[in-house]
């Protein structure tokens, strides 16, 4: 296997870190995370003009990538920066949903998505799903030529400023079964719909949104209804993976801070990096990190092959992300000392993306029980 990038995959990454080191530094990032919107508008259609979003969707969609690689790509430089914009929500999660079951009208939307101007995400988290994908209270139940939706979701992320929703909702079968799931695209200005929106501890907004008897015309269903796991499957799957970059971007800086703080604070006249203990554990978590990396490449290797063997590997990698990700959280703030958890410090912020993260699209238990469960 080729673990080498292209050369267009090299220079979008370098493009990447170059904007967000010159443009998307720590007090940019810190006055975006304390606005009401929680993102930037103009930095979304910054990223966009870089073509950034447009490597997230592949060429038939909008984009120019859209593989497992593209996204590693791109989210590993995004984790770097601790970037606060919709990637996840709107070109990954919500972007693959719409490319994969939408139809001709829909995909216009992939459009201004990749533009950087319609932000559209993913309603499907309930208060009582627990992870598991196929658990969906929402219900959606037909009135004539149009199309009832009642229920809630939780911690959708970017809620509060998104224009359109990609909502989750039974139609048949019981309250966990696979089949029986509908995909819906809800304007978030519809009649019936609330949203409270509220930020997260790692900067970021979500929202728990309600929908009180909206009413849905039949153009508003994504692809065929009663189907939509296989959908969700894929869509989510592809977040797992972007999330896994993103973690291996952020554990990179945090390690290289640390390696930086180590070199530089001096005990007894030399610095502390020349002391045997502190040199082990920065190589363990060097070795550490680089097999995380190893099962990101795997997983977006095989994000385009056979349900199974693709199921497994982001499982897989998103476990490993976890472990590795509390680890190297955990370490760098300890070699700091104290300093290591004051705000403005960046590595305090990096320690709380990277947990924020394990618990994003199933926490390490519930994929090493879904991995065992695919064996």
């Amino acid at each position: 296997m080729n673990f080498e990038h292209t050369e267009e995959r090299r220079m979008l990454a370098d493009s990447l870190d170059r904007f967000i080191a010159a443009e998307y530094g720590f007090e940019t990032r810190n006055r975006i995370a304390a606005s009401a919107q929680g993102y930037s508008s103009t930095m979304w259609r910054r990223f966009a003009e870089l073509g950034a979003i447009g490597a997230l969707l592949r060429e038939d969609d909008g984009g120019f990538g859209g593989g497992g690689h593209d996204i590693a790509v791109v989210f590993e430089s995004l984790g770097r920066g601790l970037v606060l914009e919709p990637f996840l929500a709107s070109a990954v999660l919500a972007g693959e949903a719409i490319a994969l079951a939408g139809s001709n009208a829909q995909k216009e939307i992939l459009r201004s998505i990749v533009e950087g101007g319609t932000i559209v995400t993913l309603a499907h988290d309930e208060p009582d799903s627990h992870y598991e994908l196929a658990r969906v209270r929402t219900t959606a139940r037909t009135d004539g030529g149009s199309w009832v939706l009642e229920g809630a979701k939780s911690v959708v992320a970017h809620g509060d400023h998104a224009q359109l929703f990609i909502v989750s909702a039974r139609t048949a079968g019981a309250v966990d079964d696979e089949h029986g799931i509908s995909l819906f695209i809800v304007p978030a200005d519809a009649a019936g719909v609330t949203v409270q929106g509220t930020p997260t501890m790692d900067g970021g907004r979500v929202a728990y949104v309600t929908f009180d008897g909206v009413r849905l015309d039949a153009q508003a269903v994504l692809g065929e209804a009663g189907h939509g796991y296989d959908t969700l499957e894929r869509a989510v799957g592809r977040g797992v993976l972007a999330l896994c970059a993103e973690a291996l971007g952020a554990m990179e800086e945090a390690r290289a801070a640390t390696l930086e703080y180590l070199r530089t604070r001096r005990q007894f006249d030399v610095p502390i990096g020349s002391f045997q203990a502190l040199q082990h554990r920065m190589v363990d978590l060097l070795l550490e990190i680089e097999q995380a990396r190893s099962s990101v490449i795997n997983a977006a290797a095989a994000l385009e092959g056979d349900r199974v063997p693709r199921e497994r590997a982001l499982s897989a990698a998103k476990m490993t992300i976890g472990r590795v990700g509390t680890l190297v959280a955990e370490e760098c703030i300890q070699l700091h000392g104290g300093i290591g958890m004051t705000w403005e410090l960046p590595l305090s912020h990096y320690a709380k993306r990277l947990v924020m993260i394990d618990h994003q699209l199933g926490d390490g238990d519930h994929h090493l029980q879904r991995y065992i469960a695919l064996g």
